[in-house]
């Protein structure tokens, strides 16, 4: 299963380490127009090597399209692109040719396919999400163009947090006004209050300083959102959501809407009542629903929380598998970020975006 998407579904290729990595997307619809300078713009902000924080590899993640365009205009046919890989080190991951790795994919791997490639995990790599997120950057373009607008910021990074405005949840003018200033979005935490970036940078650098890595919370949020998009039972769109959200390397919580704190609620507290019906949907005088009931968008906004564990690839000496069963103490060779958060948040937008087209697409019956 390497396809995400059904009216737009985009299928990744490639490992970590091999020569290139890049996808396919079909469906994508004829006569648009892509903004190549946006797509590099997003893959710049997950790319490894751009901030010292992360991981020293450094690719300049330069995108090469080989199909479905004609002077930046899409043709309705398949759209296939690489993304090459220039600083790799095999070398690096001699020591693991038969040991596995703590929570790694390594013994998963081993166990379902009888092999694995060593070399930076292969196809369990971070790496892989470079593609996913030039995919998700055409996506982004595309529903801008129907006024949808996807976002995403870190929240927490071990104990330093940013909380939502609530007014974000049902006041689409406040959150855009504050999202759409790009000033925070290139920062080395992509936060949008300075005082929660400098405790977060200082929580990732005591980390690192340690040989050990540390988890957080990314928060995405969409605006313009029409009523209407998602399926009954099997393909909510809060359940496409989880699903696309779940699948990005390191995450372990998904929520939307208020999420696990919903639980702590009474039904009189936590239903959204009915203010108005706009053109696009109702307007609510709270968003508790994040702006999906019954597995369909309401027209508000849709928001949520992402949680990633830390980075397993940690410093210091720990305990390995080999694969005649017995313990050895190995310190981990290779170059890998001490905290997945930062990078991650293009990659949380691409999913966002990517779900969001496809079941705009759904709807319409692939009508543009």
């Amino acid at each position: 299963m390497n396809s995400f998407g059904q009216q737009f579904r985009v299928t990744l290729f490639g490992e970590s380490h091999g020569p290139a990595i890049g996808a396919v997307i079909d469906g994508c619809p004829a006569g648009f127009h892509i903004k190549i300078d946006e797509i590099q713009e997003m893959l710049s902000r997950r790319r490894p090597g751009g901030s010292a924080i992360g991981t020293a590899r450094n690719e300049n993640d330069q995108i090469e399209f080989l199909s479905g365009l004609k002077d930046k205009c899409t043709l309705g046919s398949p759209i296939a692109f690489i993304i090459r890989n220039n600083d790799t080190r095999e070398k690096d991951y001699s020591s693991l040719q038969h040991a596995f790795r703590p929570s790694h994919a390594d013994y998963t791997y081993t166990a379902k396919y009888g092999l694995r490639e060593v070399a930076g995990g292969g196809r369990s790599s971070a790496r892989l999400t470079a593609p996913l997120v030039a995919a998700g950057a055409i996506a982004k373009q595309l529903l801008a163009e129907k006024n949808i607008h996807c976002f995403a910021y870190v929240s927490t990074i071990g104990h330093s947090n940013f909380e939502m405005p609530m007014q974000w949840a049902q006041d689409e003018a406040s959150a855009l006004a504050m999202l759409k200033k790009t000033d925070w979005l290139h920062a080395k935490i992509p936060c949008p209050d300075t005082t929660a970036q400098e405790a977060m940078l200082a929580a990732i650098e005591t980390a690192a300083a340690k040989g050990d890595t540390i988890g957080g919370t990314i928060n995405f949020y969409a605006a313009g959102m029409p009523a209407g998009l998602g399926e009954p039972l099997a393909n909510k769109l809060s359940a496409q959501l989880a699903h696309a959200m779940t699948s990005i390397n390191a995450v372990h919580g998904f929520e939307f809407g208020s999420g696990f704190a919903g639980s702590e609620m009474h039904g009189s507290e936590h239903n959204d009542s009915f203010e108005s019906l706009t053109e696009k949907g109702v307007q609510t005088k709270s968003n508790f629903s994040g702006g999906i009931q019954g597995g369909v968008s309401n027209g508000m906004p849709i928001y949520g929380k992402v949680a990633f564990k830390p980075i397993a690839s940690i410093r210091t000496a720990q305990a390995l598998l080999n694969e005649n069963g017995s313990l050895e103490e190995l310190k981990i060779e290779g170059r890998h970020d001490a905290c997945p958060v930062p990078r991650a948040v293009p990659i949380v937008e691409a999913h966002l975006a990517l779900t969001l087209l496809d079941a705009y697409l759904q709807n319409r019956l692939s009508k543009w």
